[in-house]
């Protein structure tokens, strides 16, 4: 419930302060006076775009701020959002004179996004110029769902339908990745199995170009090695005799001249080294193959590697194994993908199935409410003054599931006899659009908690009896409501448990517009005045009583 406006310096308005109560609050005023003013501030509480221009004093900044008493089922919107939750929540709009604005909940700034969502859910303003939301699919659907009790299995639906195109979006994903990753994938396994055949874990890069060096040169390696080997063996002329019969020699003198003995030693040394170098030369000699498979072989490999180095543009062969994990890790992100995908499908599967139990007990509960809606809604009709007007409800399978099930719906609508209904965005006019909104908005009322209803003279174009059931309706809609209404009809504004009027007055030479509440001798002269105009009869004050009742 809306329980307090506070205003300060926007447009006509300098400081506006009102406390509202349950119920049918009316509010009245001369045309002009300012009523629309402070549906324009209203508005900013629910987010819509603010303007320096309509701030008073250009070097002041400019306040709007209601108050609402709420009950713990906002809770959940408070904790989720961090904020504090209070019974008595204020709700604050500031335009600087910069044009810029700030929007708190609790003193707590807030984003525009927090503050529409909050005020959304506790205040609707409708004029008789803002119907085009009876047109929509969403607004239709909330009257028979309403009407059917469909409030849980709605919400479970909307629930599960989020959940399931939520995975829609991950499936598409995911394929176009799977997509993006199969037109390269020839290509990179041909890449892979390349780079596999070669065992490259297993190549030693230098030991393959000394083996194919070795080979290629083998028969010239060979050669020399027998020469050297040679020269050392040679009988009586070889080397390694020669240096025996030194190293003899030497010993003898080291054994007179202890002078000689490190030269001994040293020379001892290199023979064991010469022999041990002989030793391995005879090794090697040995192993030297002239194989010209082996050396086709190695050249073969050698060939390959460098081909993929050129391939890849690469000098080493761990770059060329860092490139094989690579692809084939992308080989196996490939298969990951494609479980996914087959996991997600599985489970979109599984939501559709509960989406289609779900949908086809909404449209059960739907079908069975159409004819109660018709019928109070033209029981209602009939009371605005329209007695010749139709509406019916049609349901519409679907072949994709929707926000609201698995079904369109089209409300239609004719006000006179004799003619087939159409959609009530083409056969409505505008002075009966205000009717078949208060209709609608009773309907919903009988069915569904509604926020804080403000009605901005919704009523013009009326009088006398139709002018009477308007009242009647709007006084047994704020039973369960608060409901506020700007009217000019006499018959509203008896009916109302508390009433207001807007007035503009001159203040030190500056026109300003105020709100003040009404006691009943007022209320009373206020209806007489509707009645009468500016000069209040005695017939005028007696037919305001009797409208009072």
């Amino acid at each position: 419930m809306l329980s307090r406006i506070y205003i300060k310096n926007f447009a006509l308005i300098d400081t506006l302060e009102v406390s509202l109560h349950n119920g049918l609050q009316v509010i009245t005023g001369e045309t002009g006076a300012g009523k629309s003013i402070i549906l324009g501030a209203l508005r900013l509480i629910l987010g819509e775009r603010a303007d320096a221009k309509s701030i008073s004093k250009a070097e002041e900044k400019s306040i709007v701020e209601t108050e609402f008493s709420l009950n713990n089922q906002f809770k959940k919107f408070f904790i989720e959002n961090d904020l504090d939750y209070e019974h008595q929540t204020i709700i604050r709009r500031e335009i600087l004179p910069s044009g810029k604005s700030r929007a708190f909940i609790n003193d707590v700034p807030v984003t525009l996004d927090i503050l529409k969502e909050l005020s959304s859910q506790l205040i609707d303003i409708h004029s008789q110029f803002e119907t085009s939301n009876l047109f929509t699919s969403e607004y239709q659907f909330k009257i028979i769902d309403g009407l059917s009790d469909n409030k849980q299995i709605i919400n479970d639906y909307q629930h599960e339908f989020s959940d399931f195109q939520s995975l829609k979006i991950q499936l598409k994903k995911l394929q176009t990745q799977l997509s993006e990753a199969n037109k390269e994938s020839d290509y990179k396994t041909f890449l892979l199995n390349e780079l596999e055949e070669l065992y490259l874990d297993n190549v030693d890069y230098e030991e393959l170009q000394n083996q194919l060096s070795i080979q290629e040169n083998a028969e010239m390696i060979s050669d020399n090695l027998a020469q050297v080997l040679s020269r050392f063996h040679q009988e009586e002329v070889g080397i390694l005799s020669f240096f025996n019969e030194a190293k003899n020699k030497l010993s003898k003198i080291a054994e007179v001249s202890g002078s000689f003995s490190e030269l001994n030693e040293r020379l001892e040394t290199s023979f064991v080294e010469l022999k041990d170098i002989i030793s391995e030369l005879e090794d090697e000699a040995e192993k030297i193959e002239i194989n010209p498979e082996n050396l086709a072989l190695l050249a073969e490999l050698n060939n390959r590697i460098n081909s993929l180095f050129v391939k890849h543009n690469v000098s080493d062969i761990a770059e060329l194994r860092q490139i094989r994990d690579q692809l084939a890790g992308e080989q196996k992100g490939a298969s990951d993908l494609e479980a996914q995908i087959a996991d997600i499908t599985e489970n979109i599967s599984g939501k559709e199935k509960t989406l289609q139990n779900l949908a086809d007990k909404l449209s059960k509960n739907r079908k069975k409410n159409v004819p109660v809606f018709i019928k109070k809604a033209e029981e209602l009709l009939k009371k605005l003054g329209l007695e010749k007007a139709r509406v019916d409800i049609e349901l519409q399978n679907s072949t994709e599931f929707n926000q609201f099930g698995k079904e369109n719906i089209q409300l239609l609508f004719q006000a006179n006899s004799g003619f087939p209904l159409k959609p009530i965005q083409t056969a409505i006019s505008g002075g009966e659009r205000s009717r078949v909104m208060l209709a609608v908005k009773k309907i919903i009322a009988e069915s569904d908690e509604l926020p804080t209803l403000i009605l901005d003279e919704i009523d013009t174009g009326v009088s006398g009896k139709v002018a009477e059931e308007i009242g009647n309706l709007m006084r047994e809609m704020s039973a369960d409501m608060q409901l506020i209404v700007i009217s000019h009809l006499a018959q509203v504004a008896a009916k109302g448990n508390n009433n207001y009027k807007v007035v503009k007055q001159d203040v030190a030479g500056r026109t300003q517009s105020t709100i003040v509440p009404l006691n009943d001798k007022e209320k009373l002269n206020e209806i007489a005045q509707l009645l009468s105009g500016s000069k209040i009869t005695e017939a005028a004050l007696a037919q305001a009583k009797e409208l009072i009742g």
